[in-house]
Protein backbone atom coordinates (compact mmCIF):
# COMPACT_ATOMS: atom_id res chain seq x y z
CA UNK A 1 0.00 0.00 0.00
CA UNK A 2 1.09 3.49 -1.00
CA UNK A 3 0.61 6.26 1.58
CA UNK A 4 0.95 10.26 0.36
CA UNK A 5 0.40 13.02 2.88
CA UNK A 6 -1.26 15.07 0.55
CA UNK A 7 -0.74 18.51 2.85
CA UNK A 8 3.01 17.82 3.26
CA UNK A 9 3.53 21.16 1.06
CA UNK A 10 0.85 23.31 3.44
CA UNK A 11 1.93 26.89 4.37
CA UNK A 12 -0.97 27.04 6.79
CA UNK A 13 -2.22 25.13 10.00
CA UNK A 14 -3.45 21.74 9.06
CA UNK A 15 -3.17 18.06 10.17
CA UNK A 16 -1.29 15.38 8.04
CA UNK A 17 -4.05 13.76 5.34
CA UNK A 18 -2.77 10.77 4.18
CA UNK A 19 -4.13 9.04 1.00
CA UNK A 20 -3.93 5.39 0.91
CA UNK A 21 -3.39 3.83 -2.73
CA UNK A 22 -4.54 0.33 -3.89
CA UNK A 23 -7.55 -1.39 -4.15
CA UNK A 24 -9.45 1.34 -2.67
CA UNK A 25 -8.34 4.85 -2.42
CA UNK A 26 -9.32 6.12 0.47
CA UNK A 27 -8.50 9.26 2.57
CA UNK A 28 -7.49 9.84 6.21
CA UNK A 29 -8.79 13.25 7.15
CA UNK A 30 -9.52 16.05 4.71
CA UNK A 31 -7.00 18.79 7.09
CA UNK A 32 -7.20 22.00 6.29
CA UNK A 33 -5.14 23.06 3.29
CA UNK A 34 -6.10 24.68 0.61
CA UNK A 35 -6.00 23.16 -2.56
CA UNK A 36 -6.17 19.19 -0.83
CA UNK A 37 -8.68 18.35 -3.85
CA UNK A 38 -5.95 19.39 -6.33
CA UNK A 39 -3.02 17.57 -4.65
CA UNK A 40 -4.82 14.40 -4.30
CA UNK A 41 -6.27 14.45 -8.00
CA UNK A 42 -2.24 14.60 -8.75
CA UNK A 43 -2.25 10.80 -7.55
CA UNK A 44 -5.89 8.95 -8.03
CA UNK A 45 -8.37 10.40 -10.41
CA UNK A 46 -10.83 8.35 -7.88
CA UNK A 47 -11.52 8.38 -4.36
CA UNK A 48 -13.78 5.35 -2.74
CA UNK A 49 -14.22 7.22 0.99
CA UNK A 50 -12.69 9.75 3.56
CA UNK A 51 -12.13 8.46 6.93
CA UNK A 52 -11.63 10.61 10.10
CA UNK A 53 -9.71 9.97 13.29
CA UNK A 54 -11.66 13.38 14.57
CA UNK A 55 -13.70 15.44 14.12
CA UNK A 56 -10.99 18.97 15.01
CA UNK A 57 -11.04 21.76 12.59
CA UNK A 58 -7.13 20.85 11.11
CA UNK A 59 -8.77 17.37 10.33
CA UNK A 60 -12.05 18.34 8.64
CA UNK A 61 -11.75 21.92 7.55
CA UNK A 62 -11.65 21.05 3.95
CA UNK A 63 -13.57 17.83 3.86
CA UNK A 64 -16.99 19.14 1.90
CA UNK A 65 -14.58 20.06 -0.70
CA UNK A 66 -13.04 16.86 -1.02
CA UNK A 67 -16.33 14.91 -0.43
CA UNK A 68 -17.94 16.99 -3.32
CA UNK A 69 -15.05 16.44 -5.33
CA UNK A 70 -14.81 12.86 -5.58
CA UNK A 71 -18.48 12.00 -4.57
CA UNK A 72 -16.70 9.88 -1.67
CA UNK A 73 -18.60 8.16 1.45
CA UNK A 74 -17.50 9.31 4.57
CA UNK A 75 -17.19 7.67 7.59
CA UNK A 76 -16.92 8.75 11.08
CA UNK A 77 -17.09 7.93 14.93
CA UNK A 78 -19.08 10.69 15.69
CA UNK A 79 -22.39 12.06 13.80
CA UNK A 80 -22.10 14.57 10.88
CA UNK A 81 -24.56 15.50 7.77
CA UNK A 82 -22.89 13.86 5.58
CA UNK A 83 -21.77 10.76 7.26
CA UNK A 84 -22.39 7.31 5.36
CA UNK A 85 -21.00 4.95 7.77
CA UNK A 86 -20.86 5.44 11.21
CA UNK A 87 -17.72 3.61 12.88
CA UNK A 88 -17.98 1.40 16.02
CA UNK A 89 -14.71 0.33 18.17
CA UNK A 90 -13.77 -2.84 16.88
CA UNK A 91 -15.45 -2.54 13.04
CA UNK A 92 -13.06 -3.57 10.34
CA UNK A 93 -12.33 -1.46 7.14
CA UNK A 94 -10.67 -1.54 4.09
CA UNK A 95 -8.46 1.30 3.42
CA UNK A 96 -5.71 1.20 0.31
CA UNK A 97 -5.36 -2.58 -0.11
CA UNK A 98 -5.53 -3.30 3.75
CA UNK A 99 -8.24 -4.36 6.50
CA UNK A 100 -7.87 -1.99 9.66
CA UNK A 101 -9.21 -1.97 12.89
CA UNK A 102 -11.27 0.73 14.30
CA UNK A 103 -10.38 1.72 18.23
CA UNK A 104 -11.52 3.96 19.49
CA UNK A 105 -8.99 6.82 21.32
CA UNK A 106 -10.96 9.71 23.27
CA UNK A 107 -8.91 12.00 25.25
CA UNK A 108 -7.85 14.61 23.32
CA UNK A 109 -11.10 14.26 21.48
CA UNK A 110 -14.18 12.34 22.55
CA UNK A 111 -14.65 11.15 18.90
CA UNK A 112 -11.13 9.94 18.16
CA UNK A 113 -10.68 6.45 16.75
CA UNK A 114 -7.36 5.02 15.23
CA UNK A 115 -7.22 2.86 12.96
CA UNK A 116 -4.77 -0.30 13.42
CA UNK A 117 -3.73 -3.46 10.39
CA UNK A 118 -1.08 -5.71 10.97
CA UNK A 119 1.36 -3.55 9.45
CA UNK A 120 0.27 -0.09 9.95
CA UNK A 121 -1.45 2.18 12.16
CA UNK A 122 -3.09 5.89 11.70
CA UNK A 123 -3.31 7.15 14.53
CA UNK A 124 -4.53 10.46 14.06
CA UNK A 125 -3.33 12.83 17.06
CA UNK A 126 -3.88 10.18 20.61
CA UNK A 127 0.05 9.15 19.51
CA UNK A 128 2.78 10.55 16.96
CA UNK A 129 5.95 10.04 16.24
CA UNK A 130 6.73 13.71 16.92
CA UNK A 131 5.24 16.96 17.23
CA UNK A 132 7.60 20.00 18.43
CA UNK A 133 7.19 19.21 21.99
CA UNK A 134 8.78 15.05 21.95
CA UNK A 135 10.50 13.59 19.32
CA UNK A 136 10.04 9.78 19.12
CA UNK A 137 6.92 8.84 20.79
CA UNK A 138 4.53 11.71 21.62
CA UNK A 139 1.03 11.96 22.44
CA UNK A 140 -2.27 14.57 22.16
CA UNK A 141 -2.62 17.17 23.80
CA UNK A 142 -4.97 17.16 26.74
CA UNK A 143 -5.51 20.75 28.43
CA UNK A 144 -8.20 22.15 26.55
CA UNK A 145 -12.01 22.33 27.08
CA UNK A 146 -13.38 18.23 27.17
CA UNK A 147 -9.85 16.61 27.11
CA UNK A 148 -8.27 14.30 29.60
CA UNK A 149 -5.19 13.14 29.91
CA UNK A 150 -6.46 9.88 32.12
CA UNK A 151 -8.71 8.97 29.19
CA UNK A 152 -6.29 9.62 26.95
CA UNK A 153 -3.56 7.31 28.58
CA UNK A 154 -6.17 4.88 28.82
CA UNK A 155 -6.63 4.95 24.75
CA UNK A 156 -2.62 4.53 24.22
CA UNK A 157 -2.72 1.75 26.36
CA UNK A 158 -5.99 0.43 24.36
CA UNK A 159 -3.38 0.76 20.74
CA UNK A 160 -0.50 -1.30 22.04
CA UNK A 161 -3.29 -4.22 23.01
CA UNK A 162 -4.49 -4.12 19.62
CA UNK A 163 -1.46 -3.76 17.64
CA UNK A 164 -0.03 -6.94 16.05
CA UNK A 165 3.88 -7.68 16.15
CA UNK A 166 5.14 -6.25 13.88
CA UNK A 167 3.36 -3.17 13.52
CA UNK A 168 6.13 -0.97 11.16
CA UNK A 169 4.47 1.94 9.68
CA UNK A 170 2.94 4.72 11.72
CA UNK A 171 1.16 7.84 10.06
CA UNK A 172 0.06 10.52 12.78
CA UNK A 173 -1.80 13.59 12.45
CA UNK A 174 1.34 15.43 12.82
CA UNK A 175 5.15 15.45 12.54
CA UNK A 176 6.54 12.82 10.61
CA UNK A 177 5.69 9.32 9.83
CA UNK A 178 7.68 6.86 10.84
CA UNK A 179 8.75 3.40 9.76
CA UNK A 180 10.24 1.08 12.13
CA UNK A 181 9.10 -0.43 15.20
CA UNK A 182 5.85 1.24 16.29
CA UNK A 183 5.53 -0.47 19.27
CA UNK A 184 8.61 1.15 21.13
CA UNK A 185 7.66 4.17 19.80
CA UNK A 186 4.19 4.31 21.09
CA UNK A 187 5.67 2.54 24.52
CA UNK A 188 7.97 5.47 24.89
CA UNK A 189 4.51 8.18 24.48
CA UNK A 190 2.47 5.84 26.97
CA UNK A 191 5.80 6.91 29.64
CA UNK A 192 5.68 10.34 28.59
CA UNK A 193 1.90 11.28 29.20
CA UNK A 194 1.80 9.16 32.49
CA UNK A 195 3.88 11.57 34.08
CA UNK A 196 1.32 13.69 33.77
CA UNK A 197 3.11 16.63 33.18
CA UNK A 198 2.05 19.23 31.24
CA UNK A 199 3.06 18.84 27.64
CA UNK A 200 3.66 22.32 26.85
CA UNK A 201 5.13 23.82 30.03
CA UNK A 202 4.80 27.25 30.59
Amino acid sequence: MRVVNVTADAETFTCNAYLALGDRPVLVDAGAMDGVVDAIRDHTDALDAVVLTHQHGDHVQQLDAVLDAFDADLAAYDSHPRRDTALEDGDTLEIGDEEFEVVHTPGHADDHVAFVSDSTIFSGDVVVHDDGAFDYGSFGRTDMPGQSREELIASIREILGRLSNPVEHMYAGHGGEFHGDVRDVVETALERAEKREPKYPE
